[in-house]
């Protein structure tokens, strides 16, 4: 007999189905007429669906009722979407961008990021009671990466086409591509001194030398530098066997297609396994995946691969909506929930808007003051913060001391989940409704203007100058009549000479007085040969000229 299965499965396939196929319907016209993203529309609904609200999507329950196959379930599928979303970064930008534009990437990058770490740091130090200086630049390093996933619903669309130059577009998505993956030394900087000289070293010896081996070693030779030539590598291979494919005719349009998302899985994969940084490798490897732009050209009108993109947008923002520890926003030890809303205030306005205004007369893709705050200001904090603070999260499980974690490191992982939580959703509504807000707040006082005012207040559209002369009292006419013959140099006379001119069209006839030039003059321009072929008829009859539609300008007493 047939039962009702009302397993997890189920529902989330139907529910995660629904969504998409409901959003489908209106995802035009939410994102090119009212300028809302993805990633706001794919949160909302993903509080809809979580436990707090409607209760289909059950995160807990799915990780076995543990936080910790919660976080990792998090950490892996921030991973994914960043590997898939950082080789499209790459294919996306111009043959060898990245070496023509080092020196613009290399200030964002450098100074840049170097600027938004620690701006961020001391402001989590100032706005979070009981926290060390130490411990804020671990907080501060998750939140100092922009978002590539962000940064790209932000610079693609009809908004950024009307408003955003490509030049502009390219280094946004550039700089968030990069320096995704070069969070890694900032984090670990701190993370290293904390498990190694935080607590006086606490079950953990070693000292500082040991945690800045550790940190040039590991975490710059082994992370960031394999995973640049293994990216780069890996691109190149991929490039070249592509190519000799196709030459061949071995590889048919679909495989094609999806060549670049099939590299991102292996090299997320693989950097998995020997433990670097795959997250770089993979916008370095879709970089040189498209070094002479053959597979970016070949592919720029097809939509797999936004196809692809958008929907795991919308899965982990829905899965971040559902995840999200709501609750501790409002109930936390950690502070109070005034002082998070001043420091997500604070955080948008000071972590990236003047190390941009500092630097932005040696980026030459910023050209105007605007550029500039659009830049400082559109840098968002998003799926690379969530992926960072579940590293770091993983990374301090291990700091202990007689098998118990260690105490500090216990407070700045509370620290750490309330804070960049925080910071995270605060971005990604602050971001995804600024665009709108502030298209409505140009439209709506025009708006709101033209309601309130009474039909005899409003304006009527302005004449144009042809038009206005016909409506000119007599005297004036007169004294343009009188200047112009003394500027021929013939003295006026008491009272022009008239002609009349019938005008008609569509069954319509008018009469009009002109000035003894304009009569002289005739009728030229586009005038002249609309009534060319009437005028032979005129001459054989009676009839007065005609114009066709009657639509005739006089201005200073002349034809125009």
């Amino acid at each position: 007999m047939p039962t009702l299965n009302v397993s997890n499965f189920n529902i989330v396939c139907a529910t995660l189905g629904g969504f998409i196929t409901l959003f489908g319907l209106v995802s035009y016209l939410l994102k090119e007429h009212f300028y809302l993203g993805e990633p706001l529309i794919s949160l909302i609904a993903g509080v809809v669906f979580s436990p707090h609200a409607l209760n289909w999507i059950r995160p807990l329950e799915y990780a076995l009722e543990s936080e910790e196959h919660l976080e990792t379930i998090t950490l892996y599928f921030t991973r994914l979407v960043l590997g898939v979303q950082l080789v499209l970064a790459g294919v996306q930008l111009p043959s060898r961008y990245l070496r023509h534009e080092w020196k613009p990437l290399s200030l964002l990058l450098g100074p840049g990021m170097t600027a938004m770490w620690v701006s961020s740091s001391m402001l989590v130090w100032a706005m979070v009671p009981n926290l060390s200086f130490l411990h804020s630049l671990a907080v501060g390093a998750c939140v100092t990466p922009t978002d590539p996933v962000l940064s790209n619903s932000i610079v693609k669309g009809k908004f950024a086409d009307a408003n955003i130059p490509k030049e502009l577009q390219r280094i946004i998505i550039a700089e968030s591509g990069a320096n995704d993956g070069l969070g890694y030394p900032f984090l670990f900087f701190a993370l290293y001194l904390i498990k190694y000289v935080g607590s006086g070293g606490e079950g953990q010896p070693g000292g500082p030398r040991l945690a800045m081996g550790y940190w040039f070693g590991e975490t710059w030779g082994y992370v960031i530098l394999l995973s640049v030539v293994y990216g780069a590598v890996v691109g190149w291979i991929a490039k070249d066997l592509l190519h000799w494919a196709e030459e061949r005719k071995f590889v048919d349009r679909e495989s094609f297609l999806v060549f670049a998302i099939a590299l991102a899985l292996f090299i997320v994969g693989t950097c998995g396994m020997i433990g670097t940084d795959d997250v770089l490798a993979c916008f370095i490897a879709g970089n040189t995946f498209t070094w002479d732009d053959w597979f970016r050209k070949e592919t720029q009108d097809d939509s797999l691969q936004p196809t692809i993109d958008m929907l795991l947008n919308l899965s982990v923002f829905a899965w971040f909506g559902a995840v999200c520890p709501w609750p501790s926003f409002a109930h936390s030890d950690v502070l109070p929930i005034y002082r998070l809303i001043f420091l997500g205030v604070l955080i948008l306005l000071f972590r990236r808007i003047p190390i941009i205004f500092a630097m932005h007369w040696k980026i030459h893709q910023i050209e105007q003051k605007q550029q500039m705050l659009f830049v400082g200001f559109f840098g968002p904090i998003g799926v690379s913060a969530m992926f960072y603070l579940h590293i770091s999260l993983e990374f301090l499980r291990e700091v202990t001391v007689d098998g118990v974690v260690r105490e500090d490191a216990e407070r700045l992982q509370e620290v750490m989940k309330v804070v960049i939580w925080f910071l995270t959703i605060c971005s990604i509504i602050v971001h995804g409704l600024s665009i709108p807000l502030g298209k409505l707040g140009y439209h709506l006082p025009r708006t709101l203007s033209r309601t309130t005012s009474s039909p005899n207040d409003i304006e009527e559209p302005e004449p144009p100058k042809a038009t206005r002369v016909r409506d000119r009292p007599e005297h004036i006419r007169q004294m343009l009549y009188h200047r112009e013959r003394q500027d021929r140099g013939s003295k006026p006379q008491e009272q022009p000479p008239q002609s009349t001119l019938h005008l008609g069209g569509s069954g319509l006839q008018s009469e009009m007085t002109l000035s003894p030039a304009a009569a002289s003059a005739g009728i030229d321009g586009e005038l002249s040969a609309a009534t060319q072929p009437r005028h032979a008829d005129a001459e054989k009859g009676d009839h007065p000229t005609a114009i066709p539609n009657g639509d005739i300008s006089v201005a200073d007493g002349t034809f125009r």
